[in-house]
C-alpha cells in the first residue's frame, strides 16, 4: 500500500509519515523542498509547488491513497498566495486522484473554518462555516475543505480532519511563536479571563489521520464528513502558555489588555501594514485578538465513535515530552 503525504516535511506531515512507516506503508512525500530527515527515513520524496497540477499528478502516480496536509498557514500575507496553495493546490490534488483513480483522500483542515470570533464551548460538526473571516488562512481552508467534501462520490471517498492547535517536539510554529514573543516581552492577556481552548498532541493528530484512512472507503460512514480532532482536554489558554514559558525559565504572562483596546490596536496594525504593503506579520491582528480572547474547544465524540479515535498522549505527558525536546535544542527560536 503506497501513500502520498503532501507537506510531508512539515510538523504534522512528518508525524504522519512516521506513523505510516510503522504500519508498513510505502510512503512518498510531496513538498516544496527536500528534507534530509525524510531521506533518512527512506521516504520517496518529490519536490514541487502544490499549485502546479502536473507536479502534483506526477507525485500521485502509483499511490493508493493521499494525505493532503500541505497548506499555507499564518495570520497575515498576500491573499493570492493563500488561495494558490490552499484552494488551487487542493483542487489539483482532487483532480489528480480522479485522473489516476485513487479512491481515498484524507484532508487536513482546521477548526478555524467555523470560528467567527465568538466563544465556541463544546461545538460539534453541526457548526456551519463562519459567515466572515478576518484572516486569509481560515477563509481559504474553508473553501478547500468544502471542495474536498463535495468531491466525495462513488469513485473517490474523502474525509476532512480538523486538528486544533497541534503541539509537541519538532514544532516550528506554535511553541516557537510563544517563546519568541515571551522573550521580547510581547505577550499580554487579552480580556479578564483565560478562556478554554483545545490542544492536540502531534502524535494524536497523526493517529487520527491513520484511523481515518483505515475507516475511509466509498460509501462508508466517514466518507464526505469532517471531524474535529483534539486531546479532548479543554485547557485554560494562558495556563498552557505559561507552562511553555516556564520551560525556558521565563515568567508567566501577567500584563492584561482589554479585548476592545487590543482589537483596535490590531485593526490599526492591519490598516498600516496593508497601506504600505508590509509583508512581515504584524504583532497583533483582529483574528489573533479573537483567538486569544475567545473559548474554542470542540466535542470530539464523532471522531471517537466513527474513527475509533482516542487520544493516547494526554496534555501533561505531551508537555513533558515537549519540555524534554526544548531542553535538547541549542536554539528553539
Amino acid at each position: 500500500m503506497r501513500a502520498l503525504v503532501t507537506g510531508g516535511g512539515g510538523f504534522l506531515g512528518k508525524a504522519i509519515v512516521r506513523r505510516l512507516l510503522l504500519e508498513g506503508y510505502s510512503v512518498r512525500t510531496f513538498s516544496r523542498r527536500r528534507y534530509p530527515g525524510l531521506d533518512q527515513m527512506g521516504v520517496d520524496s518529490f519536490q514541487g509547488n502544490i499549485s502546479d497540477g502536473r507536479s502534483v499528478e506526477d507525485a500521485c502516480q502509483g499511490c493508493d491513497l493521499v494525505f493532503h496536509v500541505a497548506a499555507k498557514a499564518g495570520i497575515w500575507g498576500n491573499y493570492e498566495e493563500y488561495f494558490s496553495t490552499n484552494v488551487s493546490g487542493t483542487e489539483n490534488v482532487i483532480q489528480a486522484c480522479r485522473r489516476l483513480k485513487i479512491s481515498r483522500l484524507i484532508y487536513t483542515s482546521t477548526p478555524s473554518v467555523v470560528f467567527d470570533g465568538q466563544d465556541i464551548d463544546g461545538g460539534d460538526e453541526r457548526l456551519p462555516y463562519a459567515s466572515r473571516y478576518k484572516a486569509h488562512y481560515p477563509k481559504t481552508k474553508a473553501v478547500a475543505e468544502a471542495k474536498v467534501l463535495a468531491a466525495n462520490d462513488a469513485k473517490l471517498a474523502t474525509v476532512a480532519l480538523r486538528p486544533h492547535l497541534i503541539f509537541g517536539p519538532d514544532d516550528r510554529h506554535l511553541v516557537p511563536g510563544i517563546l519568541k514573543r515571551g522573550r521580547r516581552g510581547g505577550l499580554f492577556r487579552i480580556g479578564s479571563l483565560s478562556k478554554l481552548v483545545d490542544f492536540t498532541y502531534v502524535d494524536n493528530a497523526a493517529e487520527a489521520h491513520l484511523l481515518a484512512a483505515q475507516k475511509l472507503e466509498v460509501g462508508s460512514a466517514v466518507a464526505g464528513r469532517a471531524f474535529f480532532v483534539s486531546n479532548g482536554q479543554p485547557t485554560a489558554l494562558w495556563d498552557f502558555v505559561n507552562r511553555v514559558l516556564q520551560m525556558v525559565n521565563l515568567g508567566p504572562v501577567e500584563r492584561t489588555i482589554s479585548r476592545d483596546l487590543a482589537y483596535a490596536v490590531g485593526c490599526l496594525y492591519e490598516t498600516v501594514y496593508g497601506f504600505f504593503s508590509i509583508q512581515q506579520e504584524p504583532a497583533l491582528t483582529r483574528f489573533l485578538v479573537e483567538q486569544l480572547s475567545s473559548a474554542h474547544w470542540f466535542n470530539i465524540s464523532a471522531a471517537r465513535r466513527l474513527l475509533g479515535y482516542e487520544p493516547r498522549i494526554d496534555i501533561e505527558e505531551g508537555l513533558n515530552r515537549l519540555h524534554r525536546w526544548i531542553v535538547s535544542q541549542t536554539c528553539i527560536v
